[in-house]
C-alpha cells in the first residue's frame, strides 16, 4: 500500500531539482504594490529582468532586485559546471501572495476611529530554461506525429 504516493513523491523530489526556486516573506508593502512590479519582469530573461529592476523607481523593485539574485544564487548551487551565459534563465513563474496583516486603530473626529491595515506579502519566484522549454516541445512534437 501507498506504493503510488510513494511514486508521486519521488516524482515530485525530481522536479524539484531541475526548479530554482527563491522565496521572501513578510515583506512590509502591500501585495498590490509589490504585484505592479511583479508583472513588470514576469517572463523575462534574467539579464533584462535584472536591468529593469535596477532602475526602478519603485521601493519593491529595490527587493525584487535581490530576490532574483538570490534565485539565480540558486541556479548556480545546482549547476556548479554550467556557466550562466551559457544557459537562457528567464522568469518562469513569480508569485505574490498577500502575507500576514497588522491591524491599527488611527483616531477620528467625535470619538470614532478608523482601522488602518498595514498589509505584506510572500513572494516566490522561479526561475527556468529557455533552452529545456524548447527541448520538451521537439519531444512532444516528435511523439505526435508517430
Amino acid at each position: 500500500m501507498g506504493s503510488r504516493k510513494h511514486l508521486r513523491a519521488e516524482r515530485i523530489k525530481e522536479e524539484r531539482k531541475s526548479q530554482y526556486v527563491a522565496s521572501l516573506n513578510n515583506v512590509p508593502t502591500s501585495p498590490r504594490k509589490m504585484r505592479l512590479v511583479a508583472d513588470l519582469v514576469r517572463g523575462m530573461d534574467i539579464d533584462k529582468a535584472l536591468y529593469v529592476l535596477q532602475y526602478s523607481q519603485k521601493e519593491p523593485a529595490k527587493r525584487l532586485y535581490k530576490l532574483l539574485l538570490s534565485a539565480i544564487a540558486n541556479w548556480k548551487e545546482k549547476n556548479e559546471g554550467s556557466r550562466l551565459e551559457e544557459n537562457q534563465l528567464y522568469i518562469k513563474e513569480i508569485k505574490v501572495d498577500s502575507g500576514r496583516m497588522l491591524k491599527r486603530i488611527q483616531p477620528a473626529p467625535q470619538g470614532r476611529a478608523h482601522r488602518i491595515r498595514k498589509r505584506s506579502n510572500h513572494v516566490t519566484l522561479v526561475l527556468g530554461n529557455r533552452s529545456e522549454k524548447v527541448e520538451e516541445t521537439e519531444t512532444v512534437e516528435t511523439e505526435k506525429n508517430k
